[in-house]
């Protein structure tokens, strides 16, 4: 039995999970829990990175005070952000958050300055989000953000989280890929994208694969711990790549939607998908294991959800009796998940009721009303990429798996299933964290391939599957 412990990050809360492994299956337990609070200030948006880092100490304490030895620890947390550090390896400034809203209009200056649209598309094959690595540096560059002009070091999220355990800095493929940096020919950074932003290839780290092992716990960390050299692994540090290696896939003809906060819908593609359609649909290319392409469409999900469970009064508090009262309404008008009315509005329920009004639909009256229009919502926008995703790619998608902390939603699970006509494989719940600790046994040596770690997955987690009803 060895045990292996995973820092999961997702955009409102972390935890670390402690696995185990016999050499079949892995059982996982949440070691710790905390949230992760987006940071308002100075007009801007932060996340505490020292916060973070200070509750994977926390963890990594505990694992020493219960006499628990841990084989490898990796990190995977949310694409795109980045942190700032000098050259005496000190972190500069709060990171920026991805929410921040100084990045409305990014794509249209960054591309009106530097390059075009389709050329940008063409080399990074990565769909036009305002809040990509891309348009967030440009935004700095234009405006004087001084933690820019000072930065000796620029590290994506968990390879900063990682610096500071071991002070070893890497640059990740899998999270590197979400940043519109990448070049999808190279399969690293692009020099030209990165001088118009103002930096070099030599501000970042060496391009490392998912399950590398980066190096161990510095001295200082272990001293402040209580454990030893334990090695650090660069897993699939962007959290969809991890999740996606833990689908418990036995072939390629199915379609997998990692379903949390964002709704991440795609395949997976043995190369890059760039053309005049994946272009015209805004559909992405990101690195997955083994060379795999994540040809994806990022959806706006249960953060439409989340931002109106805020505002409602008077409901159930337990989240599967909350979702239950979509049963309660007949409502049936459909929103866009995608409109940027619901990107960061400062009330979500005025948002869909002004969604409604352009749309000359009648809007919500009743929390089940609004909940039974985002599910319906968010199947219906399922069901429509996945018949472009038919048109764009040569996959045959005859199932869609769901992965994730929405896949314990079986009312969206279901009229997922019968909007898209496929059966609906719901599971891993756990699925970041699991993908996570399979690439840590990948750099143990206990597995040598992306079939293997499937197959323990397969072994180790119940799914739920959801047949569509006849209409």
């Amino acid at each position: 039995m060895k045990n292996y412990l995973a820092v999961d990050l997702g955009a409102t809360s972390g935890r670390t999970v402690l696995a185990t492994y016999d050499g079949e299956k892995v059982e996982m337990k949440v070691w710790t829990r905390f949230e992760n609070p987006q940071i308002p200030m100075t007009g801007h948006i932060f996340w505490n990175l020292s916060y973070l880092y200070y509750e994977i100490i926390k963890a990594l304490r505990k694992t020493a005070e219960e006499h628990i030895t841990i084989e490898s620890i990796g990190i995977d947390t949310w694409g795109c952000d980045f942190a700032f550090f000098g050259k005496q390896g000190q972190l500069i400034g709060m990171p920026f958050c991805y929410r921040d809203p100084h990045t409305d209009g990014a794509i249209e200056a960054f591309t009106r300055v530097h390059m075009n649209a389709e050329s940008l598309y063409k080399k990074t094959g990565i769909q036009f989000m305002p809040f990509n690595s891309l348009f967030q540096l440009d935004t700095m560059r234009r405006t004087g953000i001084t933690a820019l002009k000072a930065a000796d070091k620029v590290m994506f999220i968990p390879d900063a989280l990682s610096f500071l355990l071991t002070g070893r800095c890497v640059c990740e493929y899998t999270v590197a890929s979400t940043s519109q940096l990448l070049n999808a020919e190279t399969g690293d950074l692009d020099e030209r994208l990165l001088q118009f932003v103002g930096l070099s290839r030599k501000q970042f780290g060496p391009m490392v694969k998912p399950g590398t092992v980066i190096g161990t716990l510095t001295e200082q960390i272990q001293q402040a711990t209580g454990l030893g050299a334990i090695p650090v692994v660069a897993v699939a540090g962007h959290d969809t790549a991890s999740a996606v290696a833990s689908v418990p896939a036995t072939d390629a003809n199915y379609a997998y939607l990692s379903c949390g906060t964002w709704s991440l819908l795609g395949v997976e593609s043995p190369h890059p998908i760039i053309s005049k359609d994946s272009r015209r649909e805004n559909f992405t290319n990101e690195g997955g294991v083994d060379g795999t392409i994540r040809f994806l469409k990022n959806i706006c999900g249960l953060w439409i959800f989340e931002g109106c469970r805020k505002e409602f009064k008077d409901v159930p508090t337990d989240i599967s009796e909350l979702n239950a009262l979509c049963l309660q309404s007949t409502y049936d008008g459909l929103i866009q998940p995608d409109d940027e009315l619901f990107a960061h509005p400062d009330s979500m329920t005025a948002a869909i009721r002004e969604y409604c009004r352009r749309n000359n639909q009648p809007a919500p009256q009743s929390p089940a009303d609004y909940i039974r229009c985002i599910f319906r919502s968010l199947a219906n926008r399922y069901a429509e990429v996945i018949g472009i995703l038919r048109t764009l790619s040569d996959v045959d998608i005859q199932r869609l798996h769901v992965i994730g902390g929405g896949s314990l939603n079986k009312h969206l699970m279901q009229m997922t299933a019968d909007m898209t006509g496929l059966p609906v494989i719901a599971g891993p719940t756990e699925g970041t964290a699991l993908g996570n600790v399979l690439l840590q046994l990948r750099a143990a040596g206990e597995v040598e391939s992306l079939t293997e770690m499937r197959a323990i997955s397969a072994r180790s987690v119940e799914t739920v599957v959801y047949q569509p009803k006849a209409s």
